[in-house]
């Protein structure tokens, strides 16, 4: 919350982060679920005394809002989104509290998976995944909201059907033009919902959810191509444009991404002595992995009207 203050502009927030909380939903026939979350808090709130005058009066304590993500999770008794379950935070802060005047919930996902035996789905079996699942949610005492989504952690690799070339060459340049290496990056997406008030959010508690997987989807099958011929990578700028415009042209409730994508080199390896000239020889075979260093790319995609 930002103000004037004895001539000078004031801002201020308090929260709690890393709140681990895990929880499990069970169904009559024995098949169970369950999310554990890292949740992290921030409050906007009308407590400028405590910094000035040694007046808590106005604190939410974080301790409170620690315990309040276990209430509130123990009361969700169907399986929800955790979108839905940062919405319900937010908006239980900005409702109970009138010094509350906005809140933001971040959640992280640890990516627990259902396991199969057998080619079956185990009622209570899961592995720990690689990428997580993330959101941002900010609500005002208004009901105004701001809601993102995204992926972090997403490795993804493929040994053909990308090259390199036409760029700029000076006496600074030794990188070799190419039609044919490997493409490695770690993907880091989010993206903004169309959503901006309490009163628009769809009621389906795991549609984001849903959402998540669907964009996670597009993401991959943009970057891949079809299974057999695959698609060809001109840079990852251009795959990174492509991957975000596949996401707006999908789902018409996303108004903005932005993808980070780093590329992560695959190195040819030619090794020769005097005495052996060829001890190895590359042949689009044998490659040296590194991600130091490594290229930043990074862009966002919007549609005119919205803000990222």
């Amino acid at each position: 919350m930002a103000g004037d203050l004895e001539g000078f502009n004031f801002e201020q927030r308090h929260g709690k982060d890393r709140v681990r909380v895990a929880r499990v939903w069970r169904t009559p026939d024995g098949r169970n679920s369950m999310v554990e979350w890292e949740v992290s808090i921030s409050l906007f709130s009308d407590c400028v005394d405590a910094y000035t005058r040694d007046d808590n009066s106005g604190i939410v304590a974080t301790d409170t809002m620690k315990n309040t993500v276990y209430v509130k999770a123990k009361e969700c008794s169907e399986q929800l989104s955790m979108e839905q379950f940062a919405i319900l935070l937010a908006k239980h802060f900005t409702s109970y509290y009138k010094e509350v005047t906005a809140a933001v919930v971040k959640i992280v996902e640890k990516p627990w998976e259902r396991v199969y035996v057998d080619g079956q789905p185990h009622e209570h079996g899961f592995k720990l995944g690689s990428e997580k699942h993330t959101t941002e949610v900010t609500v005002k005492k208004s009901g105004v909201v701001k809601l993102t989504s995204g992926i972090a952690g997403l490795s993804v690799l493929k040994t053909t059907k990308s090259g390199f070339e036409g760029f700029i060459r000076d006496k600074y340049t030794a990188l070799p033009e190419t039609q044919e290496r490997m493409l490695a990056t770690e993907v880091t997406a989010s993206w903004r919902y169309s959503y901006d008030t309490l009163s628009s959010i769809p009621r389906d508690h795991l549609y984001f959810q849903e959402r998540y997987m669907d964009v996670k989807k597009v993401l991959l099958n943009t970057f891949f191509g079809p299974p057999k011929e695959g698609v060809y990578s001109a840079s990852v700028q251009s795959t990174l444009y492509q991957m975000a415009r596949a996401v707006l042209a999908r789902f018409p409730d996303i108004s903005a991404v932005q993808l980070k994508m780093p590329n992560i080199h695959f190195l040819p390896v030619n090794i020769s002595t005097k005495d052996n000239p060829s001890m190895v020889k590359f042949n689009d075979d044998v490659y040296l992995p590194t991600d130091e260093p490594h290229g930043s790319i990074q862009a966002s995609l919007s549609r005119f009207w919205s803000r990222m």
